[in-house]
């Protein structure tokens, strides 16, 4: 939620994020469809082998569809929010003025 709390507000700014978003039969913790960027937050159980190649392959199915995934620890959202929500912000700007060129 204390990521949520400050991704909302970016609305105002253009970047509209949302929670618990489908895509490509996947469900993004939060997504930025502007800028197609998804966000995940990740617990302790993505270090296991299985969830790495489960990650990676969803991450490719998401890629295809446009997608950029990037990941964020849990402790980092908790103990570092401003940094990756700082992070979060730059990207989804450089990715929607990117695409924004394209069309």
């Amino acid at each position: 939620m204390r990521l949520w709390f400050h991704l909302r507000p970016m609305r105002r700014h253009g970047l509209a994020f949302r929670r618990q978003s489908p895509v490509g039969g996947y469900i993004l913790d939060f997504e930025c469809r502007r800028a197609k960027l998804g966000v995940e937050l990740d617990g302790g159980q993505h270090d296991q082998k299985q969830a790495r190649d489960y990650d990676a392959a969803r991450t490719a199915r998401l890629a295809a569809h446009g997608y950029e995934v990037i990941r964020f620890s849990n402790y980092d959202a908790l103990q570092c929010t401003d940094l990756v929500v700082d992070h979060i912000i730059d990207l989804a700007k450089r990715r929607a003025e990117k695409l924004a060129a394209r069309s």
